[in-house]
C-alpha cells in the first residue's frame, strides 16, 4: 500500500498537480459548443421561448412608436377619439407583453430545471464509474458542490446564453430600425456612444469570471470541512482531541476568505452597473439635446422626440444587458467548465465492448466459481489518472510524488472452488489490495484475475458484482432503516428472507427487541449500533445476497468472543459450497481455512494449511508466535474457566 505523505505548501502561482493557478482560471476551449447538445433536448420549449421573446421584443418597440403617434396625431391635434384609440392599443400591447413574460418565465424554468436534472444525473452516474482511488483522493464536499452549485450555475449559462442573447439582440435590432426610420441623425449619435457600454463589460467580465471560480472553489473546500467535521467519526475525533478553538479558527479563516471573495464579486458586479448607469444617463441627456434641437429646427415633431427618447432608453437597456450578459455568462460558464471537468475524467475501470455475463449461480446446483491470480502485478494509479486537482484541497505537485511503487509483484494463486482461502501477513503487505482486485475496484498492471476461468475484464460489471459478496472490516451502513440497508443487497427479498438472514447472522434477537424492528434507523454510518451489531447487519446483508464468491476483510473483527463464535458457526454454514477469500486476523478463521497464503511486501512467500506452515517453521510460524499464539492461549483459558 502506498504511504501517506505530508503535502508541502505550494509556491505562489503554483497550482495542484503542477499546473499554474492562472491556467486553472481559464475556461477551456469548446465549452460553449458543448452546451448546445444539452439545450437540444428542449428544442421545442426553446423554440417557444425564442418566439415569445421575439414577440416581447416587438412589443418593446411598438409601445414607444404608438406613444409618439398618439402625441402627434391625437394630443397635438386635440382629437380625443384618436387618443382613445391609441390608448386602447397600448393597453392591448401591455396585455400581450404580460402574456409573453409569463410564457418566457415558464419556458425558461422548464429548460433550466430540465438541464439541472440532466447534468446532475449524468455527473452522478459518471462519478459512480470512477475507481476507488478517485474517492480516496477527492473531498466529498468538493464533489457534492459540482452536483449542486456548479450544476445550477451551468443551468444559468444556458438560459442566459440562448434565450437572453436572442431576445436582447432582436430587441436591439428592432429598436435601431425604428430609430433610423424616425431620425438617422439621432441614431448615428447613439451608435457612436455604443463602445462606452461594451468596454466596461469586457473589463469587469474577465475579473468577475476569475473571482467566481475562486468563490466556487472556496465554498467547496468549506463544504468539505463541514462534511468531515459533522459526520459522527469526525465529530468524535474533534471531541477526543479537544481542539474546538482551533477548529473554529480554521473554519473562520476559510469563511473569511469566502467573505472577502464574495465582497469582491458583489463590488465588481455593482461597479459594472454603476458605470453603465452613468454612461446611460449621459447618453440619454445627449440624445435629448440633439433631438430637441432637431424639433426646434422642424426636422420632426414632439411626439417623434418622445418616441426617440423611449427608443434610446430601450437601446440603452439591451446594450447594458449584453454587457451584463457577457459578464454573467462568463461567470456561469465557469460552472459548466467545472462540470465538464468531471465528465471528462475517464474511469480507469470500465466494461469492455463485447463483455459477456458470468453464468448465474444457484447454491447447490453447480460448483461455485474459483478465483485465480496469474502473475498479477499492481501499483496504485497516480493523481492525474484518477482525480482532479480542483477536487482536492491538498494535493502534491507532480514533481513531489513518489507513490508509484509496486504494491503487488508477480502474485499467482488459486482459491479453489467452494474452499476457504485465508490471507495473512503484516499490515501493508498487500492483502487488502488483493481483495480489491477480485471485485474489480482496480485492474492489474500486468497479469490476469479470473473467476470461473474467465478474465474479469471480459465479463459484465453487473454479473461480476452479482457473483461476489464483500464484507469489510469497517462495514458501512447508510443513514436509513435496517430494512433498507438489507434490501440494498437484494431489493426483491421478502420479509421472511430478511428475518432468515438476520437469524443466520445472529442479529434477529436484537432487531426484534427494537421498538421499530426492521424499520429502526441505524444513524449516520450505522453509529447508533455497536461495532459488533453493525458487523452482523453487514453479514446479514451478505447472507441475503447469497453470492457464490465471498470476500471477507476479517468480518468478525469487532465481535466479542461469544458473538464471534456464533458468527463463525453461521459463516461455516453460509459459506459451505462457496468460494471464500478471507483476510484473517483471528486464529479461529485461520484454522478453518483450506489454504493459507502468507503475503509479505506484495508477494506470496508461503502457502499451505495451518499445520503445514507451522511445521515448515518459516515466516508463518514467526507470525503465528507474534500474532496468533496469544489468541490461542486466551481461548484455552476461557475454555478451562
Amino acid at each position: 500500500m502506498s504511504s501517506v505523505q505530508q503535502a508541502p505548501s505550494l509556491p505562489p502561482g503554483e497550482d495542484r498537480f503542477g499546473d499554474t493557478a492562472e491556467k486553472g482560471q481559464r475556461i477551456r476551449p469548446g465549452t460553449i459548443r458543448r452546451i448546445f447538445p444539452y439545450a437540444n433536448n428542449y428544442r421545442w420549449t426553446l423554440a417557444l421561448l425564442l418566439f415569445v421573446s421575439a414577440v416581447g421584443s416587438l412589443v418593446a418597440v411598438l409601445n414607444p412608436l404608438l406613444l409618439g403617434m398618439a402625441i402627434d396625431k391625437g394630443v397635438m391635434t386635440r382629437e380625443t377619439g384618436t387618443v382613445t384609440v391609441f390608448a386602447g392599443l397600448m393597453i392591448g400591447l401591455a396585455l400581450v407583453e404580460a402574456i409573453t413574460e409569463y410564457l418566457q418565465v415558464r419556458a425558461s424554468a422548464q429548460i433550466g430545471q430540465g438541464l439541472v436534472y440532466d447534468l446532475r444525473t449524468q455527473v452522478f452516474s459518471h462519478v459512480q464509474e470512477q475507481p476507488l482511488a478517485f474517492f480516496t483522493r477527492s473531498q466529498t464536499g468538493s464533489l457534492v458542490s459540482r452536483l449542486n452549485t456548479d450544476v445550477v450555475g451551468a443551468q444559468s449559462a444556458v438560459t442566459k446564453l440562448l434565450s437572453g442573447t436572442v431576445s436582447t439582440i432582436l430587441t436591439l435590432v428592432l429598436v435601431l430600425g425604428a430609430m433610423v426610420y424616425l431620425s438617422w441623425q439621432v441614431t448615428i449619435a447613439a451608435l457612436l456612444m455604443a463602445p462606452l457600454f461594451i468596454l466596461p463589460g469586457r473589463i469587469f467580465g474577465h475579473r468577475l469570471q476569475r473571482l467566481s471560480r475562486r468563490e466556487m472553489e472556496l465554498n467547496a473546500e468549506l463544504g468539505s470541512m463541514m462534511n468531515e467535521r459533522f459526520n459522527v467519526a469526525g465529530a468524535m475525533l474533534a471531541k477526543l482531541f479537544g481542539r474546538p478553538e482551533t477548529e473554529s479558527r480554521t473554519f473562520a479563516g476559510r469563511a473569511a476568505s469566502i467573505r472577502e471573495t464574495g465582497v469582491k464579486v458583489n463590488v465588481t458586479g455593482q461597479m459594472l452597473g454603476i458605470v453603465m448607469g452613468v454612461v446611460g444617463a449621459g447618453t440619454l441627456a445627449l440624445m435629448f439635446g440633439i433631438g430637441g434641437a432637431l424639433v426646434v429646427d422642424g426636422a420632426f415633431e414632439v411626439g417623434t422626440l418622445v418616441s426617440l427618447m423611449f427608443l434610446v432608453s430601450r437601446m440603452y437597456d439591451p446594450i447594458i444587458q449584453l454587457s451584463n450578459l457577457q459578464a454573467n455568462a462568463m461567470s456561469a460558464l465557469v460552472s459548466f467548465d467545472r462540470v465538464f471537468e468531471v465528465l471528462d475524467l475517464e474511469p480507469l475501470v470500465s466494461e469492455h465492448p463485447g463483455a459477456t455475463p458470468l453464468p448465474a449461480h444457484t447454491p447447490g446446483d453447480c460448483p461455485a466459481p474459483g478465483i485465480e491470480f496469474e502473475n498479477v502485478s499492481f501499483r496504485y494509479p497516480g493523481a492525474k489518472e484518477v482525480s482532479l486537482a480542483s477536487l482536492e484541497s491538498i494535493a502534491l505537485p507532480v514533481r513531489e510524488r513518489s507513490d508509484d511503487s509496486w504494491v503487488l509483484e508477480d502474485v499467482s494463486f488459486r482459491a479453489p472452488s467452494g474452499k476457504l482461502t485465508a490471507l495473512v501477513g503484516h499490515s501493508g503487505a498487500g492483502k487488502t489490495t488483493i481483495t480489491h482486485l477480485v471485485p474489480r475496484f482496480y485492474d492489474p498492471g500486468s497479469g490476469a484475475v479470473r473467476i470461473g476461468g474467465r478474465d474479469i475484464r471480459d465479463v459484465t460489471t453487473r454479473s461480476l458484482r452479482d457473483t461476489i459478496g464483500v464484507v469489510t472490516q469497517d462495514a458501512h451502513l447508510f443513514h436509513d432503516t435496517i430494512r433498507a440497508n438489507l434490501l440494498y443487497a437484494r431489493p426483491e427479498a421478502t420479509e421472511a428472507e430478511l428475518v432468515e438472514a438476520c437469524e443466520a447472522a445472529r442479529i434477529w434477537d436484537l432487531v426484534e427487541s427494537l421498538a421499530n424492528g426492521l424499520d429502526t434507523v441505524v444513524g449516520d454510518r450505522g453509529y447508533r449500533l455497536s461495532g459488533g451489531e453493525k458487523q452482523r447487519i453487514a453479514l446479514a446483508r451478505l447472507l441475503l445476497k447469497a453470492p457464490p464468491v465471498v470476500v471477507l476483510d476479517e468480518a468478525t473483527a469487532h465481535l466479542d468472543s461469544e458473538s464471534e463464535a456464533a458468527i463463525q458457526r453461521a459463516l461455516k454454514t453460509a459459506l459451505a459450497g462457496r468460494t471464500s477469500l478471507v483476510i484473517a486476523h483471528r486464529l479461529s478463521t485461520i484454522r478453518d481455512a483450506d489454504q493459507i497464503l502468507l503475503i509479505d511486501e506484495g508477494r506470496i512467500r508461503e502457502r499451505g494449511t495451518h499445520e503445514e506452515l507451522l511445521a515448515a517453521g518459516g515466516m508463518y510460524a514467526d507470525l503465528y508466535l507474534t500474532q496468533f499464539a496469544g489468541q490461542e492461549t486466551a481461548t484455552d483459558s476461557k475454555t478451562t474457566a
